[in-house]
């Protein structure tokens, strides 16, 4: 079974971030290292687990944009996938859920995937709607979020955090999981990984190879932020003066006319 995961290609979650001046994204010159989404590297790892196992064959990793993309690709190859696609065009760096999910269903019908694997949610976007998106595209059962994974081929079971619970979720492959945290402990790329990365396949393919309409992509995404800003800056704390009663007193009173927390 070949397992392919899809990853994004975002801005170091350490690094500082400002909005740029048409505030519809952020500043990237100020952004000195890309890097995998971190909900991404738990389904790298899972997939490098199965693989492992034997359950798989081979892990491809797929993103969808720019050319700068390859740099994650090169990062998960490291690690230890065995190839990778990066479906580049411009159009795509700020497409749309449904849009990413076509591209990356286009891969996988190309690759013959037999199980396909995501994060959670993009950092940056978070709007966790790809992986949804991308099961319903393909016709395949999904579960989302998970924190345990168990694949048996044709069958696989997952456990999902509930509010109070824990979900258990069965189902048949082929299908589309999303991970969270606590999956587990994803790896760090070895001197050995990255010196082999350089020599493992990384194809480029246009949108028009996955399927995409070129005028649609051209028409712009079905959802755009208008506008970005920054939170407000944190207010310095405020010491209440006087004896413990009367300072009490005070805070209840602050708390309730000028906080209206209470």
């Amino acid at each position: 079974m070949k397992i392919l995961v899809g990853i994004k290609h975002v801005p170091d979650t350490e690094s500082k971030i400002r909005v740029a001046p048409d505030r519809a994204a952020i500043d990237e010159s100020l952004v000195t290292k890309w890097i995998i989404s971190p909900y991404d590297e738990f389904a790298l790892e899972a997939a490098l687990r199965l693989r492992e196992a034997g359950t798989a064959s081979e892990v491809v990793v797929v993103t969808v944009g720019r050319e700068a993309a390859q740099a994650s690709l090169r990062q998960a190859l490291a690690i230890g996938a065995d190839r990778a696609v990066l479906v580049e065009d411009e159009r795509l760096d700020r497409a749309d859920p449904l849009t990413c999910a076509r591209a990356i269903a286009g891969v996988v019908r190309a690759e013959a995937a037999g199980f396909v694997l995501l994060g959670r949610y993009g950092v940056g976007t978070d709007e966790g709607q790809t992986g949804p998106m991308l099961a319903e595209v393909l016709g395949w059962p999904h579960a989302a979020g998970v924190s345990a994974l168990d694949v048996r081929p044709p069958e696989f079971r997952v456990e999902r955090a509930i509010e109070g619970a824990v979900e258990i979720q069965e189902g048949r492959l082929p299908a589309v999981v999303t991970c969270d945290k606590g999956l587990n402990e994803p790896r760090y790329p070895t001197l050995k990984g990255i010196m082999q990365a350089k020599k493992k396949p990384l194809e480029r393919r246009s949108a028009s190879d996955v399927g995409l309409d070129g005028a649609e992509l051209d028409a712009g995404p079905r959802v755009v932020w208008e506008a970005l800003e920054l939170p407000p800056a944190r207010q310095g704390g405020r010491i209440v003066p006087g004896a413990p009663a009367e300072a009490a007193r005070e805070l209840a009173r602050l708390l309730r006319d000028e906080a209206k927390v209470i």
